[in-house]
């Protein structure tokens, strides 16, 4: 994907963590915001762009956008 215009809310920063840390890490955050808000998950982790979405869906959040930043991924989930 590509660069976006969603404009993050909170900003979870997992650049580092492995499987299934940024997944935590996120899980996390949402259960601390309000319906709504847009979280955005910084990872280098491969998993996440496989993990996130399909914990998403579960969850009934909405997936926004899944940027490759070369280094590490951003993630933008919106709370609902």
């Amino acid at each position: 994907m590509s660069e976006t215009d969603i404009q993050a809310d909170e900003t979870v920063d997992a650049i580092g963590s492995a499987c299934p840390g940024p997944l935590m890490d996120l899980i996390g955050k949402i259960k601390d915001v309000d319906d709504g808000t847009v979280v955005e998950l910084l990872t280098g982790d491969e998993g996440s762009k496989n993990d996130v979405p399909e914990w998403v869906e579960e969850a009934d959040h909405e997936l926004l956008d899944i940027i490759d930043d070369g280094e590490y991924y951003s993630i933008y989930v919106k709370k609902t």
